[in-house]
């Protein structure tokens, strides 16, 4: 992601410039570490980084009746894997939390001299703790407690990337399709992120990803593609969920906590609603809704363009689906705005690119906010502490 991952700005020039920021907080994935064991190492850094751990460990340690010890995990370079679901939860809340701690901390900076924050999946939670709305103990224990069950019902659970290679993709036509093969009786598929125009993740039980793929070609008059991961996925988002009953009990968990009264600050931009919905008494309504809706990260991606931020800051161990897609967003309409600018790959990758693009043309001339992607640069927080000089 050369020029546009620049981390190397020193204090004064990231002072300067955050007041025109986001910070993007990363979700779950096969990978959770990043630069933990590093932060928690570095002899400035570590007692702080090791005071958050243990505090999370004790929390979740408390409430889910399960044994935790997220030093421990960083500091053996523990795996991730469907058991180990509850504490990849921890250690990435944990990780925000500590890499917002450490901002304000050594550099005296914080979330609040932001112009606004999102997060994706997980991440919306910590967003929402770096935002005042509640205490990481009254939040964190509700996904934790629930995690063993999002992980068991990965068991049969087969996550598919649908795709086009250049036009939108009938958002609509997904859905329907997706209720066709679950009323079949073999089981549930449904979206659980809306990545792009033309890209969306299915989660679907047994044999209904290849369901949905015997049907798909003659569903969609563009020709759309079906990628399987090969990874197992706790079926987040989605109304898979409803066979645990997790989102009712969310609800009820949620409502028995105290916090959740005041509006985050910065605004929240919400992968469950698409916009800065948040208000002072509804954050429990949109966490429920969490739980089983699909996540609306391109909403979030083209919100924040409109909002005029120039740097994105990405905040958790080894972000990579929110600064990829900005990375792509950025080549593509740099590519569709002047083909020149990536003469250095040669033209016929510029214009490659842009034939296999062309939602992006069609997009632009309508959504002047996507003129702004070619500016907006990015900061992937735990290589930028890790890259400062500090004491």
């Amino acid at each position: 992601m050369e020029n546009q991952l620049s981390n190397g700005f020193v204090n004064n020039g990231l002072k300067a410039r955050i007041a025109g920021s986001a910070f993007a907080f990363r979700g779950y994935n096969v990978t959770n570490l990043g630069k933990s064991p590093e932060l928690l190492a570095h002899p400035a850094y570590g007692p702080t980084v090791r005071r958050v751990l243990d505090d999370v460990s004790e929390i979740c340690a408390d409430k889910a009746g399960m044994e935790f010890d997220l030093v421990r995990d960083v500091r053996e370079r523990r795996g991730t894997t469907l058991k180990t679901f509850a504490r990849d939860v921890a250690l990435i809340v944990g990780m925000e939390i500590a890499q917002i701690d450490l901002l304000k901390e050594f550099f005296g900076l914080g979330v609040g001299d932001a112009k606004l924050m999102f997060g994706y999946s997980i991440g919306e939670l910590s967003a929402l703790v770096a935002g005042k709305v509640f205490e990481v103990d009254q939040i964190l224990p509700i996904p934790v407690v629930l995690a063993p069950d999002c992980a068991e019902l990965a068991r049969d659970v087969t996550m598919g990337i649908l795709f086009t290679r250049g036009p939108v993709l009938r958002m609509e036509e997904v859905k329907r399709l997706c209720v066709q093969v679950s009323s079949e009786g073999e089981g549930l598929i449904f979206p659980s992120a809306y990545l792009a125009p033309n890209t969306v993740l299915l989660l679907g039980q047994g044999s209904t990803i290849s369901r949905f793929v015997d049907l798909m070609h003659e569903r969609f008059s563009e020709k759309v593609y079906l990628k399987r991961n090969k990874n197992r996925w706790p079926p987040m988002h989605t109304p898979l969920l409803w066979e645990r009953h997790i989102g009712n009990r969310t609800a009820t968990m949620l409502h028995k906590v105290a916090g959740g009264f005041t509006a985050p600050i910065p605004k929240v931009i919400s992968c469950v609603t698409g916009g800065a919905t948040y208000n002072d008494f509804n954050s429990r309504e949109t966490l429920t809704k969490w739980v089983d809706h699909p996540q609306l990260l391109w909403d979030v991606v083209y919100k924040t363009l409109s909002e005029g931020v120039h740097l994105v800051i990405h905040v958790g161990p080894e972000p990579n689906l929110i600064p990829g897609t900005f990375q792509r967003l950025r080549t593509t309409v740099a590519a569709q705005l002047d083909k020149r600018l990536l003469t250095r790959w040669g033209g016929w990758v510029a214009s490659g690119i842009v034939r296999r693009n062309p939602w992006v043309g069609a997009m632009m001339s309508s959504n002047a906010a996507l003129l702004h992607a070619p500016f907006v640069d990015q900061i992937i927080l735990e290589d930028w502490l890790l890259e400062q000089k500090v004491e």
